[in-house]
């Protein structure tokens, strides 16, 4: 081979190298690129002993429904996976019913300005999101709607991400992030004229104390919408398949045990609020939420080998290879859920706070 057309062929090798690891896989372009995967707020050394850790505690998500640490263990959850959501899904953490001739990112969208149609507020007010992640769903209400959007998660690194790509869409007027747990949130009462949370509360060890402490900041009057991670009416204690599925879904996205779509209009009324409708956004006429999973198998084993890569060229942070295929196994779990029906991320539920709410 002469040297030209050896020089042509390193060329060409290393173009595709960077082609695959520095370009290829990023669900949008304005987020993370896999050569700056972290562990977010863990050291790149610690990322490791921290997934073991995490492991540990949510192999039995039954017996730890009350407990205390749940906080942490989600904050370091969110810590291992928020760039490789970033990266490999976008900036919204959640799912959405698939919109036939709609890209995934515009079905997204949709999903998000509904939330905020529903709780109908106008330019100008103040609203929460419980539970924001990156900020994702919330530039895209707040872009939709006018309204101020406050954003509250526990994750340290998730408020660093939301402000710099609020800045970045040019939407820092009108969002803002605080960092805290959504169980004490730092805001006085009757602060709000309106209220969401999209996938975002099944992570309270109690579903009461987060829907109590989003009903103590509302203004009387306002509204609240949440889309809620339940088992529904398909789902059987008794079958071994179900059982599996569930606590698959549980282990892998922290979450301190899944509760039944019964549970949430019930807890809703007992903190106060009037339920005003109930729905699983999931059911038909809307399309399979699972679909997107189900056509994106091809792009995790193409990232899973990027991933692979940067781990043992030491960029990535050693555990990420174990976090990564801890999502896909997820990933499954979740299909499985929406194929047998027996898991819905879209339980909607639209409830208001009376006038004269009981202080």
């Amino acid at each position: 081979m002469d040297s030209v057309a050896l020089f042509c062929t390193a060329a060409l090798v290393a173009g595709g190298i960077y082609w695959f690891v520095c370009v290829l896989g990023p669900a949008e372009r304005k987020g993370k690129r896999a050569v700056n995967l972290s562990g977010g707020s863990i050291s790149a050394e610690n990322v490791k002993d921290n997934y073991n850790q995490y492991w540990s505690f949510f192999r039995k998500p039954k017996e730890i429904e009350t407990a205390e640490k749940v906080p942490d263990f989600v904050d370091t959850f969110y810590n291992l996976v928020t760039d490789i959501y970033e990266w490999g899904w976008g900036q919204s953490f959640h799912f959405s019913p698939h919109v036939p001739g709609k890209s995934d990112k515009d079905a997204t969208r949709i999903h998000e300005e509904m939330a905020v149609d529903l709780i109908k507020v106008k330019p100008g007010q103040k609203i929460l999101d419980a539970g924001c992640g990156v900020g994702g769903p919330m530039r895209a209400i707040a872009a939709h709607s006018k309204a101020r959007v406050v954003g509250i998660t526990i994750n340290e690194y998730q408020v660093k991400r939301a402000k710099l790509h609020n800045k970045k869409a040019g939407l820092d007027s009108l969002c803002d992030v605080v960092c805290g747990n959504f169980l004490q949130m730092p805001f006085d009462d009757n602060t709000f004229d309106g209220a969401y949370s999209i996938e975002a509360t099944c992570h309270a060890p109690k579903l009461e104390e987060v829907y109590a402490e989003i009903y103590r900041v509302m203004k009387p009057g306002s509204m609240y919408v949440s889309y809620e991670w339940v088992t529904t009416e398909k789902y059987r204690d008794g079958d071994e398949e179900h059982v599996e599925v569930i606590q698959g879904i549980e282990r892998g996205d922290a979450l301190p045990g899944l509760r039944k779509y019964t549970d949430i209009a019930a807890t809703a009324r007992k903190v106060g609020f009037e339920v005003v409708e109930e729905k699983d956004l999931a059911k038909p006429p809307a399309k399979p939420w699972w679909s997107r999973l189900k056509m994106g198998r091809l792009a995790y084993w193409r990232n899973h080998v990027v991933v692979v890569i940067l781990s043992a060229i030491g960029i990535a942070p050693k555990g990420t290879v174990d976090v990564h295929d801890m999502l896909f196994k997820t990933a499954d779990y979740l299909t499985r859920g929406g194929e047998t029906g027996i898991f819905t991320p879209m339980h909607m539920i639209l409830c208001r706070k009376p006038e004269k709410a009981e202080e």
